[in-house]
Order: C-alpha cells, then structure tokens, then sequence
C-alpha cells in the first residue's frame, strides 16, 4: 500500500471533470450517431431505428447526468441536506437496468449532503465489481445524522480490482491517481471528511463496499 497522496483542488476538479465527461460521452455520441442515421435513412424501418436509438440514449444521457449532479457536483449550498430518496431515484437510474437490480433497504430521511454524495460513490464502486451484473444490496449502518452505509454487491465473478483498496484508503496503488482512478480516490475523501472510514472486502462470493 502506497502512503497517503495530496491532490491539488484544481487537479482534483479537472479529475472528477473527466470522470463525469467519461460517463457522458457514449449516450450522447449515440445521439448524435442516430441524428446522423436519421439523416442518410431512405426508408421508414431505418429512420424508427435511429429514433428509437436517439429516445434511449437521451434518457440514458439524462439518468447519467442526475445521478453526477448528486454524486460529483455541489447539489445545493454549503451544509445542505439530501433526501435519501431523490439519491435513491438516481441511483436506480444510474444502474438498473437488464442485468443489475438495486435493493434499497435505507429509510427516507434528509441527510448531510457529503454522506449521501459518499453512499452514490460507494453504490458505483460496488457496481464496477460485478461487470456481468447481479444485485446491489444497500442498508444503513447506524441512525440518524452519523448513519454510515454497507453496499453488498452479488454476481457471477465478483471481484474486487487491486488498486481500489488503496486509493479508498488515499493512496495511489504505487502510481499516479488519474482519471481512472480518481472515483474511488474521492469516495475516500468523502468518508473522511463525514468522519468515516470506507473499505472494501470480500464475503463470500459477494463484495461489501462499508463505510462506518
């Protein structure tokens, strides 16, 4: 494990700036791929497909975009608070779909906005653990306004990559903290700044992403 590493705030910003470009780019080169089908289609089938193509990206462009204003962006003033339930709506947006179901086991209750911004970073760590899909279990730690968080993720071939551990820690795996690797980085940041510490672990054939 690598030492503690220091970003600066402008390294910081243009890191999580890439992160959410990262997210964004394939729904929206999807639209513009069905515009341009739409435009060069000489028959009807061909000119539905490109809109079928166009109304699902711009939904999944949009489900992405909610989910990032919460999880990455400021989402209202300094000591704002979140209802859990609007972090649940994105955050089913954001992951469900065909292979991936959210078990949302959390009451509906405001909360300091860097924990709910914590539980979302956590909800996508846990979902990069099962690429092939499966279930994302989320239950409350404890109560209240210290309420931390454990994510269960299950499905065929859950593991957990080398360097997310460290970098949750704030370490950097032995390299530089990049925009790959920036996502777990600042989970980890969240947690410190609530007063938490988040880890990562196997149970059985599942992975727990905890914070406490």
């Amino acid at each position: 494990m690598s030492g503690p590493v220091t970003l600066e705030a402008l390294d910081l910003a243009a890191l999580l700036c890439s992160r959410v470009c990262h997210d964004l780019i394939s729904p929206v080169g999807a639209i513009v791929n069905g515009l341009e089908v739409m435009e060069d289609g000489k028959d009807e089938e061909t000119k539905t497909f490109a809109l079928d193509l166009i109304k699902k990206s711009i939904k999944t462009a949009s489900a992405r975009l909610q989910f990032c204003r919460i999880a990455f962006g400021a989402a209202g003033s300094a000591g704002a608070q979140i209802d859990l339930g609007d972090a649940e709506s994105v955050a089913r947006g954001f992951l469900e779909d065909d292979k991936t179901k959210l078990a949302w086991n959390v009451p509906r209750v405001l909360l300091a906005k860097n924990r709910v911004k914590l539980l979302l970073n956590m909800l996508v760590i846990a979902g990069q653990t099962i690429p092939r899909g499966g279930n994302l279990t989320v239950d409350a730690v404890g109560s209240g306004d210290t309420m931390g968080f454990k994510v269960l993720a299950a499905g065929t071939n859950a593991k957990i990559s080398p360097a997310v551990p460290d970098l949750l820690a704030g370490g950097s795996h032995g390299g530089s903290v990049d925009a790959h690797a920036i996502q777990p980085y600042y989970t980890g940041l969240l947690a410190r700044q609530c007063g938490l510490a988040v880890s990562i672990a196997l149970e059985g054939d599942a992975v727990a992403v905890t914070a406490r």
